[in-house]
């Protein structure tokens, strides 16, 4: 993933055009944008998040935020019920247990990912004689 001005990409190589395709995530508006290099799709990522924030100016219209920091969420009536509990007995309310379950996942896995991504950028690469 890429980030830029607080926007969320995701890229992915297409090997019948042998480029990379990147889109930002999060939004509800299409942003997308495509490189043939590592360098190329990160400058093209910058670029396409600037244009659409500029498109937006111009319209006078606000760019899509990409979270409101608000969500429905769903979930079986004996786990509403177990947190219910836990957050009456720990004199929480249900959204702050809720928040923080979310947050410890969500922070674990996001560590995974980051300690993913330095161990394949510091791993030196064999050069070709």
């Amino acid at each position: 993933m890429m980030q830029y001005k607080d926007y969320v990409a995701k890229v992915e190589f297409d090997p019948d055009a042998m480029i990379l395709h990147g889109e930002v995530i999060g939004i509800r508006d299409v942003v997308t944008f495509q490189g043939k290099s590592v360098k190329e799709i990160e400058k093209a990522f910058r670029e396409s998040v600037d244009d659409y924030l500029a498109f937006c100016k111009q319209r006078g219209e606000s760019p899509d935020k990409p979270c409101s920091g608000q969500f429905i969420v769903r979930i079986d009536s004996d786990l509403h019920r177990k947190a219910s509990i836990l957050a009456d007995s720990s004199g929480k309310s249900l959204n702050s247990v809720v928040a923080d379950a979310l947050a410890g996942e969500v922070n674990r896995k996001w560590a995974k990912s980051d300690a993913r991504a330095s161990s394949r950028a510091s791993t030196p690469r064999k050069r070709k004689k």
